[in-house]
């Protein structure tokens, strides 16, 4: 997949200017990587993992420098099944066993910034449609925010950060407000397909700061329900 995820500033949910900016007090280091519970349940297979390379989707631009996607898949491994749309179409997201799964917060934290504007788009897997569309991506960043993050929660760890971002959620399902306080394991939203997404996926990063265009990426790493902490590896399946 190539996916970036780009900036995630935007508009509350609740019509009030999003706080901020925020910025952590101090830059974060490999040693001081935020442990994270999976955000999902079920079978999801990563993408563009830090565990592979950093930057993990080519760029450190918006404080994405470790960030890591996860894709819903079936027993199989399938992300959605395999039609003549999937070999020369784009395809509706609602085929994808991701589309509509809820996404969970995975750290204890404080809202400050939840967008749920933008619409879910057609899913490309297909080469004919997946070459076009990424020709498109350098339009899509000048857009801004909402064209590469899509629908988008930002939760403070603490009230200096860091900062955990989940995007590319479903349009009309972000259940959270700036400056609401929440459990891990609170459902947040549902996977979408919106922003700049091929098809529907969760990207999880961590960052210093919510201003976008000066943000450090953050190590992030995660807890799988034996307490054993590890970044998943690209093309793994991770069971929550």
């Amino acid at each position: 997949m190539r996916i970036i995820w780009g900036a995630a500033a935007g508009r509350a949910v609740t019509g009030r200017p999003a706080p901020g900016p925020h910025r952590r007090t101090a830059a974060a280091s490999s040693a001081d990587a935020v442990v994270l519970d999976l955000p999902f349940r079920g079978s999801w297979r990563v993408e563009n993992s830090p565990a592979r390379r950093v930057p993990s989707h080519g760029t450190e631009a918006f404080g994405s420098s470790h960030a890591i996607d996860f894709v819903a898949v079936d027993a199989g491994g399938r992300s959605a099944p395999r039609t003549w749309r999937s070999l020369a179409a784009a395809e509706p997201p609602e085929l994808f066993r991701g589309f509509g799964a809820p996404i969970l917060a995975p750290v204890t934290g404080t809202v400050v910034l939840a967008h749920d504007e933008e619409p879910d788009h057609e899913a490309r897997r297909s080469p004919l449609t997946l070459v076009p569309y990424m020709l498109g991506q350098a339009g899509r960043a000048r857009g801004g925010v909402a064209a590469l993050a899509g629908n988008h929660v930002v939760v403070a760890v603490g009230p200096a950060g860091p900062f955990v971002v989940l995007a590319h959620l479903r349009h009309g399902s972000v259940q959270v407000r700036p400056g609401q306080y929440l459990h891990v394991g609170a459902v947040l939203a549902e996977c979408g397909n919106s922003g700049n997404s091929t098809q529907p996926h969760v990207h999880v990063q961590v960052s210093d700061s919510t201003d976008w265009h000066r943000a450090h990426g953050v190590p992030l790493a995660f807890r799988d329900r034996t307490g054993r902490t590890w970044v998943p590896a690209e093309s793994e399946v991770v069971r929550a």
